[in-house]
């Protein structure tokens, strides 16, 4: 089957507290992050709170790379999430691992949007070309029918 996009959790734990706290730190890294994963970046946004953690978001045209840090534990959850085939965001991550001196970094990749048969290109739509929601098909909606609750995977 062949995804819309590529969402990596990343965890980065044991991380030097310090870092976690630097907003002006965070943002570089962040930006240097999507660079090097060969992103488009089209805009940025980073939030300091107090007493300690930072929040941001490098939105590129592929999707966005987030962050979210805990000094006090030494913890940041970053989520990279990507479209297409050109990124590498497993660069990206393996990147602010290293940055963050994570000493106990995990990631978890999820494939988002799986639609269609292995090895199919999937394009995409144009205005006018759209499909119908909750049918996969161009021209019907059947959302009377579709199922009100979510699957939920822990």
């Amino acid at each position: 089957m062949h995804a819309l996009g590529t969402h990596l959790l990343v965890e980065l734990k044991d991380c030097q507290n310090e870092r976690l706290n630097d907003v002006s730190f965070i943002r570089q890294a962040m930006l240097d992050a999507a660079l090097e994963a060969k992103a488009t970046i089209v805009d940025e946004r980073f939030h300091e709170f107090s007493p300690f953690g930072v929040s941001g978001v490098v939105v590129i045209a592929e999707s966005h790379l987030a962050i979210h840090t805990w000094p006090e534990y030494r913890y940041a959850a970053v989520d990279i999430f990507t479209c297409g085939d050109t990124l590498k965001p497993e660069v990206a991550a393996l990147h602010l691992a290293k940055k963050f001196v994570s000493n106990n970094p995990s990631i978890h990749e999820v494939k988002r949007g799986i639609i269609g048969i292995q090895n199919e290109k999937v394009p995409h739509k144009t205005p006018g070309n759209e499909i119908e929601q909750g049918t996969g098909e161009k021209g019907k909606n059947s959302s009377d029918e579709r199922s009100k609750d979510f699957e939920v995977v822990y």
